[in-house]
């Protein structure tokens, strides 16, 4: 197995690097959002309920287009899907920047979610499919690209909030980014196999429930991710007494971990086995989360915050590899689940560890990061031991 592994080569293509950052553009309006969301709840004098339907909109729309994804595949083929996504997307953000209306705003991350989701599973499935074995790399590397332009978004939607111009222009990044992108290299496609000839579109039976299992894996990969991105800034504050705003640069180092997480993992991906590596991952973030959850004093928090996202980079790259991988020779079929998975996750994941802090305390809510790290490390091992 170490022999084959070794041998696997990832070329980077044309294609390939417009996949990367086709992930990226995706990337600059679920960064930028998420970023623009407090700045949003000012602007707009709304409640923190209100603003929590801002991120129930976008799981929302992420599960609606895990349902339709299947149907739209078949009829117009993963290219036409990912640039509709794309465009639509962009055109959400425009609708958040120009109607300071809550319902506006909502409808607009609702739908910019569920197109943005169509156009990364489509375009995720393509790239696994032209990159064959080396797909877990290609997945992970591709990742990391679209973390690296999510944060220098985060960053210039910062400095503009502080400027004359305002936060709202630095979203526009997304619809920009779009409009280059397809100029430059809007003719250029990954390769897709002859549908007649069996591959992705055509029909199957029903999926084993190796395929599932592997679903249930990424559910709890997502909602810890989520978990930390939305609670670890409190519970750092509860641990070393750094007020809100200055706890909230722990989140900047548990994104950087991702980073660079993302790019070193592609190359562990052409070395070793998915699902070794994925279980690595989770005892990974699961030691930062240790280090995290004790440290009282801030160096030791982002340390364990740092750690936490290394392991947790690999975690959705290999787990929607591993989804990809149970399908078969139908990766649409996990294009289409991986959305419903990860938008459930990212409603349930968040919501549960809040509902835990409310009655138990932030500290005892996030017990609930390693009781997820379980369940998917059994999900990864019980898949293994019965194949």
């Amino acid at each position: 197995m170490a022999t084959v592994s070794a041998r696997i080569r990832l070329t980077r293509d044309l294609p390939t690097w417009l996949v990367y950052l086709q992930l990226g553009t995706f990337a600059t309006f679920l960064y930028g959002l998420s970023a623009a969301l407090p700045l949003l709840r000012d602007d707009l004098h709304v409640s923190n309920a209100v603003a929590g339907l801002h991120g129930t909109a976008m799981a929302a729309g992420n599960v609606l287009t895990g349902l339709l994804l299947p149907v739209l595949t078949r009829r117009f083929g993963r290219r036409a899907l990912v640039w509709a996504g794309l465009a639509g997307m962009s055109a959400s953000v425009v609708l958040i920047v120009l109607v300071p209306a809550a319902a506006a705003t909502i409808l607009g991350y609702g739908l910019g979610g569920g197109l943005g989701s169509m156009a990364l599973y489509s375009a995720m499935a393509a790239l696994s499919e032209h990159h064959g074995p080396a797909g877990p790399a290609a997945i992970s590397e591709a990742n990391g690209v679209a973390v690296v332009l999510g944060i220098g978004v985060s960053l210039l939607l910062s400095v503009a909030a502080q400027s004359g111009l305002g936060w709202r222009p630095a979203l526009l990044v997304t619809p920009v980014l779009t409009a280059v992108l397809a100029a430059a290299l809007g003719r250029v496609w990954v390769p897709e196999r002859d549908r007649s000839a069996g591959g992705p579109h055509a029909t199957a039976g029903r999926p084993g429930w190796r395929f599932h299992l592997a679903g249930a894996v990424l559910f709890c990969v997502v909602a810890l991710e989520f978990c930390f991105n939305l609670w670890a800034a409190a519970l750092f504050a509860a641990n070393t007494g750094l007020s809100a705003a200055q706890a909230a640069t722990g989140l900047t180092a548990f994104t950087v971990g991702l980073a660079v997480g993302r790019f070193a993992g592609g190359n562990l991906a052409l070395r070793l086995p998915p699902a070794r590596l994925l279980v690595g991952a989770m005892l990974l973030t699961g030691a930062g989360w240790l280090v995290f959850w004790l440290g009282a004093q801030p160096v030791i928090g982002y340390a364990g915050l740092v750690i936490a996202g290394l392991g947790a980079a690999l975690q959705f790259p290999l787990a929607l590899a591993g989804m990809i991988t149970a399908s078969g020779e139908h990766p649409d079929r996990a294009s289409a689940a991986a959305p419903i998975w990860a938008g459930v996750a990212m409603a349930v994941g968040p919501l549960l560890l809040g509902a835990l802090a409310d009655g138990f305390g932030t500290s005892t809510a996030f017990l609930l990061v390693p009781v997820l790290i379980g369940l998917a490390v059994c999900g990864v091992l019980s898949s293994r031991t019965r194949s």
